[in-house]
Protein backbone atom coordinates (compact mmCIF):
# COMPACT_ATOMS: atom_id res chain seq x y z
CA UNK A 1 0.00 0.00 0.00
CA UNK A 2 1.21 3.70 -0.87
CA UNK A 3 3.19 5.49 1.65
CA UNK A 4 0.25 8.11 1.20
CA UNK A 5 -2.61 7.21 1.88
CA UNK A 6 -6.32 9.33 1.76
CA UNK A 7 -10.38 8.52 2.67
CA UNK A 8 -13.03 10.51 1.46
CA UNK A 9 -16.21 10.17 2.99
CA UNK A 10 -18.97 11.20 1.08
CA UNK A 11 -23.11 10.91 1.71
CA UNK A 12 -24.79 10.04 -1.66
CA UNK A 13 -23.12 8.80 -5.25
CA UNK A 14 -22.33 11.77 -7.29
CA UNK A 15 -20.84 13.75 -4.38
CA UNK A 16 -17.69 12.60 -4.70
CA UNK A 17 -17.09 13.49 -8.34
CA UNK A 18 -19.34 17.07 -7.92
CA UNK A 19 -16.74 18.13 -5.49
CA UNK A 20 -13.76 16.24 -4.98
CA UNK A 21 -13.72 14.06 -8.31
CA UNK A 22 -10.68 15.95 -9.65
CA UNK A 23 -8.55 15.87 -6.19
CA UNK A 24 -9.01 12.01 -6.36
CA UNK A 25 -8.13 11.67 -9.81
CA UNK A 26 -5.06 13.81 -8.69
CA UNK A 27 -3.96 11.78 -5.72
CA UNK A 28 -4.96 8.61 -7.41
CA UNK A 29 -2.76 9.02 -10.34
CA UNK A 30 0.31 10.06 -8.34
CA UNK A 31 0.20 7.03 -6.90
CA UNK A 32 -1.62 7.59 -3.27
CA UNK A 33 -4.20 5.47 -1.81
CA UNK A 34 -7.24 7.11 -2.47
CA UNK A 35 -10.22 5.26 -0.24
CA UNK A 36 -13.89 6.54 -1.12
CA UNK A 37 -16.61 5.60 1.45
CA UNK A 38 -20.21 6.43 0.46
CA UNK A 39 -22.64 6.60 3.32
CA UNK A 40 -26.61 5.38 1.45
CA UNK A 41 -27.34 4.85 -2.24
CA UNK A 42 -29.21 8.12 -2.91
CA UNK A 43 -32.33 6.45 -2.96
CA UNK A 44 -34.07 9.72 -2.56
CA UNK A 45 -32.62 11.58 -5.39
CA UNK A 46 -34.40 13.10 -8.39
CA UNK A 47 -34.19 11.38 -12.09
CA UNK A 48 -33.32 13.12 -15.07
CA UNK A 49 -33.66 10.74 -17.61
CA UNK A 50 -37.21 9.42 -18.79
CA UNK A 51 -35.60 5.88 -19.71
CA UNK A 52 -34.87 5.78 -15.73
CA UNK A 53 -38.14 6.87 -14.77
CA UNK A 54 -39.11 3.31 -14.25
CA UNK A 55 -36.13 2.98 -11.47
CA UNK A 56 -37.93 5.37 -8.80
CA UNK A 57 -39.74 2.33 -7.22
CA UNK A 58 -40.22 3.38 -3.32
CA UNK A 59 -41.18 -0.34 -2.62
CA UNK A 60 -38.05 -1.62 -4.26
CA UNK A 61 -35.36 0.75 -4.16
CA UNK A 62 -34.68 -0.02 -7.77
CA UNK A 63 -32.82 3.72 -7.71
CA UNK A 64 -30.21 2.74 -5.27
CA UNK A 65 -29.22 -0.75 -6.85
CA UNK A 66 -28.87 1.33 -10.08
CA UNK A 67 -26.98 4.39 -8.25
CA UNK A 68 -24.17 1.68 -7.20
CA UNK A 69 -22.83 0.50 -10.86
CA UNK A 70 -23.52 4.01 -11.76
CA UNK A 71 -20.91 4.48 -8.71
CA UNK A 72 -18.91 2.04 -9.76
CA UNK A 73 -18.51 3.97 -12.98
CA UNK A 74 -17.69 7.22 -12.22
CA UNK A 75 -14.57 5.70 -9.43
CA UNK A 76 -13.54 3.72 -12.33
CA UNK A 77 -13.07 7.11 -14.25
CA UNK A 78 -11.20 8.67 -11.33
CA UNK A 79 -8.93 5.87 -11.39
CA UNK A 80 -10.31 4.98 -7.84
CA UNK A 81 -9.93 1.30 -6.81
CA UNK A 82 -11.15 1.69 -3.20
CA UNK A 83 -14.74 1.98 -2.95
CA UNK A 84 -16.60 1.10 0.51
CA UNK A 85 -20.38 1.52 1.26
CA UNK A 86 -20.70 2.45 4.87
CA UNK A 87 -21.97 -0.28 6.71
CA UNK A 88 -22.60 -2.45 3.47
CA UNK A 89 -25.14 -1.72 0.59
CA UNK A 90 -28.53 -0.20 1.98
CA UNK A 91 -27.37 0.00 5.71
CA UNK A 92 -28.27 3.38 5.63
CA UNK A 93 -31.01 4.84 3.70
CA UNK A 94 -30.85 8.16 1.77
CA UNK A 95 -32.45 10.71 3.88
CA UNK A 96 -33.51 13.32 1.20
CA UNK A 97 -33.28 16.88 1.59
CA UNK A 98 -33.77 19.12 5.07
CA UNK A 99 -37.31 18.81 6.27
CA UNK A 100 -38.91 16.49 4.71
CA UNK A 101 -40.87 13.17 5.86
CA UNK A 102 -38.04 10.74 4.74
CA UNK A 103 -35.50 12.51 7.02
CA UNK A 104 -37.60 10.34 9.80
CA UNK A 105 -37.68 7.05 8.46
CA UNK A 106 -36.24 3.88 9.87
CA UNK A 107 -33.02 3.52 8.55
CA UNK A 108 -32.23 6.84 7.09
CA UNK A 109 -28.73 8.04 7.83
CA UNK A 110 -30.11 11.03 9.39
CA UNK A 111 -31.62 8.44 12.30
CA UNK A 112 -28.09 6.42 12.31
CA UNK A 113 -27.15 5.47 15.22
CA UNK A 114 -23.62 7.91 15.72
CA UNK A 115 -21.56 5.17 17.52
CA UNK A 116 -22.30 2.27 15.39
CA UNK A 117 -21.90 4.31 12.49
CA UNK A 118 -18.63 5.55 13.58
CA UNK A 119 -17.83 2.05 14.69
CA UNK A 120 -18.02 0.90 10.68
CA UNK A 121 -16.00 3.78 9.56
CA UNK A 122 -13.37 3.37 12.02
CA UNK A 123 -12.71 -0.55 10.95
CA UNK A 124 -12.21 0.90 7.52
CA UNK A 125 -9.91 3.45 9.18
CA UNK A 126 -8.14 0.39 10.76
CA UNK A 127 -7.44 -1.18 8.06
CA UNK A 128 -6.43 1.72 4.88
CA UNK A 129 -4.43 3.98 7.94
CA UNK A 130 -5.40 7.19 6.02
CA UNK A 131 -3.39 10.29 6.70
CA UNK A 132 -6.21 12.61 5.65
CA UNK A 133 -10.10 12.32 5.91
CA UNK A 134 -12.16 14.35 4.00
CA UNK A 135 -15.99 15.37 3.70
CA UNK A 136 -17.97 17.91 4.58
CA UNK A 137 -18.33 20.61 7.09
CA UNK A 138 -21.08 20.45 9.84
CA UNK A 139 -22.94 22.24 7.88
CA UNK A 140 -23.13 19.81 5.14
CA UNK A 141 -21.71 22.14 2.83
CA UNK A 142 -25.20 23.15 1.98
CA UNK A 143 -27.79 21.77 4.71
CA UNK A 144 -28.51 18.43 3.66
CA UNK A 145 -29.26 16.42 6.45
CA UNK A 146 -26.72 13.25 5.26
CA UNK A 147 -23.75 15.67 5.02
CA UNK A 148 -24.12 16.54 8.13
CA UNK A 149 -24.58 13.38 9.37
CA UNK A 150 -21.32 12.39 7.60
CA UNK A 151 -19.28 14.97 8.84
CA UNK A 152 -20.14 14.22 12.75
CA UNK A 153 -19.37 10.57 11.88
CA UNK A 154 -16.02 11.07 10.65
CA UNK A 155 -15.30 13.74 13.06
CA UNK A 156 -16.02 11.14 15.63
CA UNK A 157 -13.72 8.57 14.11
CA UNK A 158 -11.07 10.94 13.74
CA UNK A 159 -10.94 11.87 17.17
CA UNK A 160 -11.48 8.65 18.25
CA UNK A 161 -8.23 7.37 16.16
CA UNK A 162 -6.10 10.54 18.38
CA UNK A 163 -3.41 8.73 20.04
CA UNK A 164 -3.66 5.66 19.15
CA UNK A 165 -1.63 3.57 16.13
CA UNK A 166 -4.21 4.08 13.40
CA UNK A 167 -4.30 7.71 13.99
CA UNK A 168 -5.67 10.35 11.37
CA UNK A 169 -3.53 13.49 10.99
CA UNK A 170 -5.41 15.61 8.99
CA UNK A 171 -9.39 16.40 8.55
CA UNK A 172 -10.88 18.41 5.78
CA UNK A 173 -13.97 20.25 4.95
CA UNK A 174 -15.05 20.61 0.99
CA UNK A 175 -15.24 24.34 0.91
CA UNK A 176 -16.22 26.92 -1.86
CA UNK A 177 -15.17 30.66 -1.90
CA UNK A 178 -17.25 33.04 -2.61
CA UNK A 179 -15.48 34.67 -4.72
CA UNK A 180 -14.60 31.97 -6.86
CA UNK A 181 -18.31 31.46 -6.40
CA UNK A 182 -18.70 34.63 -8.23
CA UNK A 183 -16.80 34.28 -11.03
CA UNK A 184 -18.32 31.44 -12.01
CA UNK A 185 -21.98 32.58 -11.67
CA UNK A 186 -20.94 35.69 -14.78
CA UNK A 187 -19.25 32.80 -16.52
CA UNK A 188 -22.08 30.94 -16.20
CA UNK A 189 -24.52 33.63 -17.23
CA UNK A 190 -22.11 34.15 -20.44
CA UNK A 191 -21.81 30.79 -21.63
CA UNK A 192 -23.52 28.03 -19.77
CA UNK A 193 -26.01 25.56 -22.00
CA UNK A 194 -27.57 25.67 -18.75
CA UNK A 195 -30.15 27.98 -16.98
CA UNK A 196 -27.95 30.24 -15.05
CA UNK A 197 -28.39 31.06 -10.86
CA UNK A 198 -29.65 34.88 -10.93
CA UNK A 199 -26.89 35.99 -8.56
CA UNK A 200 -24.73 33.99 -5.46
CA UNK A 201 -27.27 34.66 -3.02
CA UNK A 202 -29.49 32.39 -5.26
CA UNK A 203 -26.91 29.18 -4.14
CA UNK A 204 -27.20 27.63 -0.86
CA UNK A 205 -23.00 26.71 -0.88
CA UNK A 206 -20.35 29.14 -0.58
CA UNK A 207 -18.03 30.44 2.55
CA UNK A 208 -15.88 33.51 2.76
CA UNK A 209 -12.86 32.98 1.57
CA UNK A 210 -11.11 33.56 4.76
CA UNK A 211 -12.30 30.24 5.74
CA UNK A 212 -10.56 28.33 2.71
CA UNK A 213 -7.18 27.25 3.72
CA UNK A 214 -6.55 25.09 1.09
CA UNK A 215 -6.57 25.06 -3.39
CA UNK A 216 -5.55 21.86 -4.89
CA UNK A 217 -4.50 22.44 -8.61
CA UNK A 218 -6.42 19.52 -10.47
CA UNK A 219 -6.37 20.79 -14.08
CA UNK A 220 -5.12 18.65 -15.42
CA UNK A 221 -7.46 15.85 -14.07
CA UNK A 222 -10.76 17.78 -15.50
CA UNK A 223 -11.96 15.21 -18.01
CA UNK A 224 -11.94 12.47 -16.14
CA UNK A 225 -13.77 14.48 -13.09
CA UNK A 226 -16.12 15.34 -16.53
CA UNK A 227 -16.31 11.62 -16.90
CA UNK A 228 -17.13 10.71 -13.80
CA UNK A 229 -20.14 13.19 -13.20
CA UNK A 230 -21.38 11.81 -16.46
CA UNK A 231 -21.05 8.35 -15.51
CA UNK A 232 -23.88 9.80 -12.97
CA UNK A 233 -26.34 9.76 -16.23
CA UNK A 234 -29.16 8.91 -13.50
CA UNK A 235 -29.19 12.23 -11.60
CA UNK A 236 -26.49 14.39 -14.03
CA UNK A 237 -26.33 16.07 -17.40
CA UNK A 238 -23.43 17.35 -18.31
CA UNK A 239 -22.35 19.49 -21.63
CA UNK A 240 -18.71 20.37 -22.20
CA UNK A 241 -17.39 21.50 -19.43
CA UNK A 242 -20.83 22.25 -17.30
CA UNK A 243 -22.92 20.04 -15.76
CA UNK A 244 -26.71 20.43 -14.64
CA UNK A 245 -28.61 18.75 -11.50
CA UNK A 246 -32.43 17.75 -12.11
CA UNK A 247 -33.19 21.55 -10.98
CA UNK A 248 -31.43 22.85 -14.37
CA UNK A 249 -28.88 25.18 -12.95
CA UNK A 250 -25.86 24.87 -14.71
CA UNK A 251 -22.70 24.60 -12.67
CA UNK A 252 -18.88 25.05 -13.75
CA UNK A 253 -17.08 21.56 -13.36
CA UNK A 254 -14.01 23.00 -11.57
CA UNK A 255 -10.08 22.10 -12.04
CA UNK A 256 -9.15 23.94 -8.78
CA UNK A 257 -10.73 22.14 -5.72
CA UNK A 258 -11.31 23.92 -2.26
CA UNK A 259 -11.08 22.86 1.27
CA UNK A 260 -10.73 24.37 4.61
CA UNK A 261 -8.26 22.48 7.36
CA UNK A 262 -9.79 21.66 10.29
CA UNK A 263 -7.58 19.81 12.13
CA UNK A 264 -3.69 19.24 11.66
CA UNK A 265 -0.63 20.53 10.12
CA UNK A 266 -0.45 23.45 8.01
CA UNK A 267 1.15 22.34 4.71
CA UNK A 268 2.99 24.34 2.41
CA UNK A 269 1.39 27.28 0.71
CA UNK A 270 1.24 28.31 -2.71
CA UNK A 271 1.18 31.50 -4.61
CA UNK A 272 -2.99 32.37 -3.57
CA UNK A 273 -1.36 32.11 0.13
CA UNK A 274 -3.29 28.82 0.52
CA UNK A 275 -2.31 25.09 0.98
CA UNK A 276 -1.45 23.24 -2.09
CA UNK A 277 -1.28 19.72 -1.16
CA UNK A 278 -3.55 18.01 1.31
CA UNK A 279 -0.85 15.47 2.58
CA UNK A 280 1.15 19.22 3.16
CA UNK A 281 3.00 19.43 6.93
CA UNK A 282 3.07 15.39 7.35
CA UNK A 283 6.57 13.19 7.72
Amino acid sequence: MSDRRILFMHAHPDDESINTGATMARYAAEGAHVTLVTCTLGEEGEIIPPEYAELASDQQDRLGEHRISELADACKALGVADHRLLGGAGRWRDSGMAGVASNERPGAFWQADPDEAAAQLEEIVREVRPQVIVTYDDNGYYGHPDHIQAHKISWRAFENSQGTDWQVDKFYAIAMPRSVLARSVAVLKASSPFRSPGSVDELPYGVPDDQVTTAIDCRPYLPQKLAALAAHRSQITVEGAYFALSNKVGQQAFGVEYYTRLAGPEGPRGADGRENDLFGGLT
